[in-house]
């Protein structure tokens, strides 16, 4: 798994390729919690580059939407996600909990 984040004004726009999976879920979890940790609550997730992602990583992804939206700080949203991805975020139940963007760019525009 590798992860970039590029720091705009208004955003944070975190890029994740590979997999994240229970070996590489935690340290999924401490870059989201990096960002928050530096006043960073609005979070811009392409998730184009991504392979697979496991309950594990689903947990860290809401854990972030939790710790961004306590007191209207921001949120997470979710750009160009994979098909395969998509449709476990559906048998989560989670596509009402992120906003998702076909471009990146209108994602962070969206902020």
């Amino acid at each position: 798994m590798e992860i970039t984040t590029q720091t705009f004004k208004h955003c944070d726009l975190i890029s994740v390729n590979g997999r994240v999976d229970s070996a590489t879920a935690p340290q999924f979890a401490r870059i989201l919690e990096a960002a928050m940790d530096a006043g960073r609550f609005k979070l811009v997730l392409d998730l184009n580059e991504l392979e697979y992602m496991s309950s594990a990583g689903f947990r860290a992804l809401l854990a972030a939407q939790r710790n961004c939206k306590r007191y209207n700080r921001g949120e997470v949203v979710l750009a160009r996600v994979p098909q395969r991805i998509r449709e476990a975020l559906e048998l989560a139940g989670f596509t009402e909990l992120f906003k998702t963007f076909d471009d990146p760019t209108v994602a962070v525009g969206n902020f």
